[in-house]
């Protein structure tokens, strides 16, 4: 029978029958003579593995969609050369499904008394943190035939932060405060808010923007130009509650409402205004207080990094009483929640006068876009059947936001993409009238 490979070297070494050997074994067998001793000296020759020394560097958090590098340092400090292949382990979900093999195995040789870097490249597809497993090393002798194989524990953490992907909306939301803020042409008059300055009349001016007694001193009619009202409070309220793991898409309602607050809390401190985060079911599941208006979007993204929905029925009067505490002045209490109709009815109306008595209050939800496509659905019977349902749950929807509504709470109803840019304008008009 003909040999190759290792198996024919084995045999050119003694001229002695081979056992039976398999190459992605790590031993012979059946050998004898010469063969053993060969067989005995690349064992010795292979490098030790639990000598070696092993760092790492890199990146410590990315967004969820991104890549995050981390670098595996390997010292070896034995007088022999280490000829190795290396699996740097970590969860599965820090990489996309049937890309781990790829990533996270390596060929590594690394000279008597040197180092050498290999770089683990990461795309997780989950947030929170993902930790570093241990790093197993099978060390290979110059002949191939033995193996040396141990674990090193190399602790590593990468937070993967929310992907904040309406971040594409900030520039024109921006735009649109500077017109507000009196930094453009377009200026604004609102209820309560700030006076800038004078300018001449335009046609299109609220008359009720007139100056008369400036207007009498100049040949040119005047009109007062307003700005809005800096350093106002706004607490951001995440429900974290059953209604949050419901997934709208590909994704749970918590990812949109997280994704809405991101905006909303760029945007506010763009605008001077102080903004706060609460997240709770039955019990506070985060809270950032008191940062600056440079700090605040770092520590909001790094603090949703770990939210999960929890499957448990939000505590309305708990949520409303840990509210009011982080609030104690007057503030826009933003409460991104859903609009079913029994947690609202139940849980929330009953204690909402609480709220707004001394606070506006803006409670924005994530819609459904499936609920839509079912309510245009025709063409058979049971076509009808989904647009009819389709409509009853718009109905209730509406119903349950019309509550709300006259109780004084402004309501945002929108789809995962259009409920950040929605909320930015509802918190924008609100501003721009004086509300805040």
């Amino acid at each position: 029978m003909a040999l190759t490979g290792r198996a024919a070297l084995l045999a050119a070494l003694g001229s002695l029958p081979v056992g039976i050997w398999d190459p992605s074994w790590t031993g012979i067998l059946a050998v004898n003579g010469p063969l053993a001793v060969a067989c005995a000296c690349d064992f010795a020759l292979a490098a030790p593995v639990r000598r070696l020394r092993l760092t790492r560097s890199g990146d410590t958090s990315a967004r969820l969609g991104d890549t995050a590098d981390v670098t595996l340092t390997v010292t070896n400090p034995s007088n022999r050369s280490l000829r190795a292949h290396l699996r740097d382990a970590w969860p599965p979900s820090s990489w996309q499904q049937g890309t781990e093999s790829a990533a996270s195995r390596h060929s590594v040789t690394v000279p008597a008394g040197e180092r050498r870097r290999v770089t683990t490249r990461l795309r997780p597809t989950r947030r929170g943190d993902r930790q570093a497993d241990r790093v197993t090393i099978r060390s290979y002798g110059p002949l191939g035939l033995f193996t040396r194989q141990g674990s090193h524990r190399v602790p590593w953490t990468v937070r993967v932060l929310p992907p904040f992907t309406s971040r594409k909306h900030l520039p024109s939301k921006l735009s649109r405060l500077r017109e507000f803020d009196g930094r453009t042409s377009v200026l604004t008059r609102g209820e309560g808010t700030e006076f800038d300055s004078l300018r001449e009349y335009v046609p299109g001016d609220d008359t009720r923007s007139i100056d008369w007694r400036a207007t009498a001193r100049q040949s040119a009619v005047a009109v007062r130009t307003w700005r809005p009202e800096r350093d106002r409070h706004l607490l951001l309220v995440l429900d974290t509650g059953r209604t949050s793991a419901g997934r709208v898409g590909d994704a749970p309602r918590l990812d949109a409402s997280m994704d809405a607050a991101l905006l909303l809390a760029a945007l506010a401190s763009r605008a001077g205004d102080r903004v706060d985060l609460l997240a709770y079911d039955r019990r506070v599941r985060a809270l950032v207080q008191g940062r600056t208006a440079g700090d605040v979007l770092p520590a909001v993204v790094n603090t949703m990094a770990n939210l999960e929905p929890e499957l448990v029925e939000t505590d309305a009067r708990g949520l409303t009483a840990t509210a009011l505490r982080s609030a104690p002045r007057r503030s826009l209490i933003v409460l991104l929640t859903a609009l079913d109709a029994a947690p609202i009815e139940e849980g929330l109306l009953p204690v909402l006068p609480q709220l707004t008595q001394r606070h506006t209050v803006l409670v924005a939800s994530v819609a459904d876009p499936h609920i839509s496509r079912m309510a245009k659905a025709r063409g058979n019977t049971d076509a009808v059947y989904e647009a009819a349902a389709a409509a009853q749950a718009q109905a209730e929807r509406d119903r349950t936001a019309g509550q709300l509504r006259r109780h004084g709470v402004t309501v945002v109803d929108a789809t995962p993409d259009e409920l950040a840019p929605a909320l930015a304008d509802a918190y924008l008009e609100l501003k721009a009238a004086g509300r805040l």
